[in-house]
């Protein structure tokens, strides 16, 4: 087999199997309902009872509470996108149904990639829903087009990144129960970044780790656009923390493959 029919072969494994990914979480309330209904609940909550929050000495000027918002409910929803194709992987590795694919003549990582390309879609799903319900109440999209362009491009490609991390740990482990266990992880990670709160009116040592936490730099990269004019040192920080943090779990997913296949 040449090199082209091989990657159109597990181009197309990854195009079926993330189709699968999704048709799959949506068949599921179980795991469709945390990534787009509990960040909607969280939002209306926080925007209704800290509006207030704007008048603050130091907020950065935006139109209304929900425009600054919206990028951390996003972060949210892609970062529970990605926990959700890892639990949803470790179930079919308790099923057996990953292993029977393991067997098939095709690249194993194109396996991985496949469940990742769905949380790369459902990431999209989840900025359109936040881009639609800034529109329908009054959020400020200051870039128009291109930057809603640019949201979804984040969102889908953070989801990707943080999905690499929970897809090596159900490689790791193959079990569902583990990879589900990182749902308070990830609030803990969330709410030490600048998603829900500006970062420089934070405590210490809360806005020390804010600072540094890549999700800060990929929540003011999706809220840029949002509520004021795109930059290239914004996006910049952005899509490098995207790319940091998708090299570590993509290093992290690869040697959990080859454990897996070496024990079994």
């Amino acid at each position: 087999m040449t090199i082209v029919a091989r990657l159109a072969a597990n181009l197309r494994v990854i195009g079926a199997l993330g189709a699968r990914s999704v048709k799959q979480t949506f068949r599921r309330p179980q795991l469709a309902s945390p990534i787009l209904i509990f960040p909607t609940l969280l939002l209306a909550v926080q925007t209704g009872g800290a509006s207030g929050a704007v008048d603050l000495p130091g907020f950065p000027p935006v139109d209304n509470f929900l425009s600054f918002m919206l990028a951390g409910a996003m972060v949210q929803s892609c970062l529970l996108a990605g926990n959700t194709g890892g639990i949803a992987l470790a179930v079919d590795l308790e099923m057996g149904f990953t292993d029977r694919l393991f067997v098939a003549p095709v690249s194993r990582f194109a396996i991985v990639l496949g469940r990742l390309a769905g949380v790369g879609v459902l990431g999209a799903v989840t900025a359109l829903w936040f881009i639609a319900i800034g529109l329908i109440f009054g959020a400020s999209f200051d870039q128009g087009l291109p930057g809603i362009l640019v949201i979804i491009v984040l969102v889908s490609l953070a989801a990707v990144a943080f999905g690499g991390i929970s897809a090596a740990i159900a490689l790791y482990t193959g079990q569902a129960s583990v990879v589900q266990g990182l749902f308070p992880l990830i609030f803990v990670i969330l709410f030490l970044s600048s998603a829900f709160f500006p970062a420089n009116l934070l405590l210490e040592p809360a806005q020390s780790v804010a600072d540094y936490n890549p999700l800060s730099f990929i929540a003011e990269g999706i809220r840029e656009p949002v509520i004021s004019s795109l930059t290239l040192e914004s996006l910049a920080k952005a899509f490098g923390a995207i790319a940091l943090v998708g090299a570590i779990s993509t290093l992290l997913a690869a040697v959990a493959l080859r454990r897996r296949l070496r024990v079994g």
